[in-house]
């Protein structure tokens, strides 16, 4: 199991990012079982940007509803953390769901991916996955 994106999608996260020092960004993943086609951009909604991420209710529920009716499907969110590792936190397991769905972490120019599940290896909550680029090259598995 490894999850695809796009190069071009890739460096959009990473830019997006880099354009927040001080506050986490967030959004959503679009595409389909295991590749990434779009990612959604969504406004960090959370108390405490600085360090904590909510994805904004309204573009979740758009992002569902337009798949609904036939778009992408949302597979899953990404997220930075501007002052901290490319790997889940012990907060990110406690506010997810179980639900399998994938979850791109950028932080310092590293990404990587993670599937939230009941009983992962990391916080009891997520398991390592791959993030591969179509070009072969790999990002950090975490």
């Amino acid at each position: 199991m490894m999850l695809r994106i796009s190069s071009e999608l890739l460096s959009r996260l990473h830019a997006l990012a880099a354009a927040s020092p001080d506050a986490e960004v967030c959004g959503l993943l679009l595409g389909e079982e295991d590749r990434v086609l779009e990612i959604l951009a969504a406004a960090n909604v959370a108390a405490m940007p600085a360090t904590h991420f909510e994805i904004d209710p309204a573009t979740l529920i758009a992002a569902h509803r337009a798949a609904r009716g036939g778009g992408l499907q949302v597979i899953g969110c990404y997220h930075s953390h501007p002052n901290g590792r490319a790997e889940p936190s012990v907060e990110d397991a406690a506010q997810s769901a179980p639900d399998r769905q994938y979850w791109v972490i950028v932080a310092q120019g590293a990404a990587s991916c993670w599937k939230s599940s009941p009983n992962g290896a990391l916080h009891g909550r997520f398991d390592p996955v791959p993030l591969a680029t179509p070009d072969g090259l790999r990002q950090r598995r975490g």
